[in-house]
């Protein structure tokens, strides 16, 4: 029986190779034509570059893991599921977490059947996002693969996201007092103290297995969110392209920590290199130029981020 779940395992990566994530949110519509080209489809394209960032992030250490979303390759039709399902199996072969995005949330047997097929067979991820807007039961399929038995998976919540509208539900009042998101986070820790006594290795440092999104784009719900979840190990989106801001970002990776993602602010990075300039001008990029780009991008993203 494992001893150590995923995310536990994530949070010991993030110390080890920095805390960003890369997200390979990859549309074909994000690579040079040129590129698309050289390889003979967008899917084709998309699976390759995907493995070329992969490979460059994990021999550099930049990253602790990829976070892929499913809408993306969903949108590519059989063949990006495909390409979906190898690109989760690159990110586990190279010794990162995979982030499935896919943000699933519903009742009874529905939600055991997302569950089982995000969790095992073809899709099999380490850690998912879930959405808790149709009440904590539907959270149960989900996270009772926390569960050593179960492989130790791993799940982040739906508590503070990036977005501007977030505030039209995660920020309602209750009539019990309180905003709706801390009635998530609370549940969240609740649901982590449950699962305490499957693990051997807990600390005041240690994450639980559930953790919560957390946009880096509200400063002021950053502080109060870090200080009041202690062991809650977040995913920090909105860094980068969304204009979430470093200083945020790293308020978040206090206490037991978190990973911050970054998706187009590194797929497309090439669209912004000064030293392509002359190849983007002639549409003559190949595959490893973008993905050289992207790996430069991730590289500065993580000194962004730490200091270093």
């Amino acid at each position: 029986m494992i001893t150590v779940h995923k995310m536990q395992e994530l949070q010991n990566l993030a110390v080890k190779n920095g805390p960003l994530c890369v997200g390979l949110d990859t549309d074909p519509s994000y690579l040079p034509e040129s590129v698309i080209k050289s390889v003979g489809s967008g899917e084709e394209a998309v699976l390759t570059y995907n493995k070329e960032i992969i490979r460059r992030i994990t021999s550099e250490k930049s990253a602790c893991c990829c976070k892929v979303q499913i809408a993306y390759y969903e949108a590519m039709g059989l063949k990006g599921m495909k390409v979906y399902a190898e690109t989760l199996k690159a990110v586990r072969e190279a010794g990162l977490i995979a982030i499935s995005d896919i943000k699933r949330g519903d009742i009874a047997a529905t939600a055991d059947a997302y569950a089982r097929a995000h969790f095992t067979g073809d899709f099999e991820t380490d850690i998912i996002t879930i959405n808790p807007y149709m009440g904590f039961d539907t959270l149960l399929p989900f996270t009772s693969y926390a569960a050593p038995e179960k492989g130790g998976k791993g799940a982040f919540v739906l508590l503070c996201t990036s977005n501007p509208g977030m505030k039209d539900i995660e920020h309602q009042e209750l009539k019990a007092g309180g905003l709706l998101l801390d009635r998530v986070g609370d549940q969240i820790a609740k649901i982590n103290q449950e699962f305490k006594a499957g693990y051997d290795s807990y600390s005041s440092q240690t994450c639980g297995a559930i953790g919560a999104v957390v946009g880096a784009t509200q400063v002021e719900d950053a502080r109060i969110l870090r200080d009041r979840y202690p062991e809650t190990f977040f995913l920090i989106p909105g860094y980068g392209a969304q204009g979430g801001a470093a200083e945020i970002a790293r308020t978040l990776l206090e206490k037991c920590g978190g990973t911050v993602n970054s998706s187009r602010g590194i797929l497309c990075a090439w669209k912004k290199d000064e030293a392509l300039a002359e190849k983007r001008e002639r549409g003559t990029l190949s595959m490893s130029d973008i993905a050289d780009s992207a790996a430069r991008a991730a590289i500065y993203s993580k000194k962004d981020l730490t200091g270093n």
